[in-house]
């Protein structure tokens, strides 16, 4: 349920252009650095959402959510389970289309409130991976 094939297609293929990517930050060394450059390369535009707001891969990062001075169409989840549902409650309270919980990054809690607000959500799994695999 959590990972249908015609949700993760709708989200990567027709939601829209503009991934928030929550924990994304300058180290290189991070999965979401490398996750945000696989997204870019397929088109998408992606917004660092970071306590730092550090710019990354060429685009103005933004402290949170809240903080992003335009619409946002996915966001792109980097943190820990804890910290998860928050970030969703965030993402429905900022009119984000859909979200996306990464790779081990599982509430359950927070997929049922996401889908009842009417957005798409994906839990534990990776756009970088799930891309390809759509052909």
């Amino acid at each position: 349920m959590h990972q249908d094939t015609e949700t993760i297609r709708r989200i990567l293929t027709g939601t829209g252009g503009t991934w928030a990517v929550v924990g994304l930050s300058s180290n290189t060394a991070r999965a979401a650095y490398g996750v945000a450059g696989v997204l870019q390369r397929y088109g998408k535009r992606v917004v660092p959402v970071h306590p730092k707001a550090e710019t990354v891969h060429g685009e103005q990062g933004y402290p949170s959510l809240a903080d992003i001075p335009f619409p946002v169409d996915v966001v792109d989840v980097f943190v820990n389970s804890a910290e998860a549902g928050k970030i969703a409650d965030e993402a429905v309270a900022a009119g984000a289309r859909a979200v996306w919980f990464q790779l081990g990054v599982v509430d359950e809690r927070a997929y049922e409130r996401v889908r009842a607000a009417g957005l798409d959500m994906v839990m534990d799994r990776c756009p970088a991976i799930e891309i390809p695999r759509l052909g």
